[in-house]
């Protein structure tokens, strides 16, 4: 099976910082690094390290075709990458807790068009997953194509915003959103959020786990964080998102693939970066045993 992701593709420049500055505040940055990053990125990348074959769906501009290269170099299919614009990037500031605050330009990232994605979709087949995020354009259209084609459709709702969500709703399976973003979909919607008609919903919740909400079984199950010390929380969701979806589609039952996508997440969240460092089953299994 496959894992299709019509993702983001960033440049991320990280500035670390004593504390995520006030409105108005300057403040000097101890450090400075760049790395490959985009929730899209991120997620492709993830799934790949767990095993899953990853078809990336994206754009960025000849700035970033050391981007591709790197997704390339971590296992993810780039065949479907096409230059255009100029590279998507995002500013990311990280204090010394490890929290961090995020600026995006989504450059390239929007200039993904409908027959794009029908080309790398074209050699999908039924069962496969398409998973979007919202820092590109063409979600719905890709949505309701690959429903059309039997897929299944996964959605992580970040950036949050209400119209791309709804825009999406009819086509899901699996919806991912972290705490705040399940509040603010309720409030939007006027309905908690597994009571939206999806057949799964997953709500992170950062250092207290996870909670699946499972429509068919009218059930839900929550799922215990693992203790570590956080340097750097930047891609942790992202990771999680890449690690449930892999598991799924290599066969697991949902209760095992969050299970392991957790694990990874919580390895995740002890390094500083993003794509560049998220761990493998390797490191999953040399960290927990297994």
């Amino acid at each position: 099976m496959t894992i299709y992701n019509l993702g983001s593709i960033n440049a991320d420049i990280f500035y670390r910082v004593p504390h995520l500055p006030m409105a108005g505040e300057t403040l000097s940055a101890v450090s400075m690094e760049r790395g490959l990053g985009g929730k899209g990125a991120n997620m492709s990348v993830a799934a790949a390290r767990a095993a899953a074959r990853t078809v990336h769906i994206g754009a960025v501009g000849k700035d970033g075709l050391w981007a591709k290269d790197r997704l390339t170099e971590f296992g993810v299919d780039t065949r479907h990458i096409h230059v255009a614009g100029t590279t998507g990037h995002a500013i990311i500031n990280v204090d010394d807790q490890g929290e961090n605050s995020i600026v995006l330009l989504a450059g390239a990232n929007r200039e993904i068009t409908r027959d794009m994605v029908g080309a790398a979709l074209s050699d999908a087949s039924v069962g496969d997953i398409l998973v979007m995020q919202n820092e590109t354009n063409a979600q719905a259209e890709a949505a309701k194509m690959a429903k059309d084609l039997g897929l299944r459709v996964a959605y992580a709702a970040a950036p949050f915003e209400v119209a791309a969500i709804e825009a999406v709703l009819p086509y899901l399976d699996f919806l991912f959103v972290n705490q705040v973003e399940a509040e603010q979909l309720s409030i939007a919607m006027g309905k908690a959020v597994h009571d939206l008609g999806i057949e799964h919903v997953i709500v992170t919740l950062g250092s207290k786990g996870s909670i699946w909400y499972n429509q068919s079984l009218s059930a839900s199950k929550r799922f215990a964080s693992h203790k570590v010390t956080p340097v750097d929380t930047t891609g942790a969701g992202d990771t999680f998102t890449g690690y449930v979806l892999a598991g799924l589609d290599r066969g697991m039952p949902m209760e095992q693939a969050i299970g392991l996508a957790t694990k990874a997440a919580a390895i995740m969240v002890t390094r500083h970066g993003t794509s560049d460092v998220i761990p493998d089953l390797k490191d999953v299994q040399d960290h927990f045993g297994g």
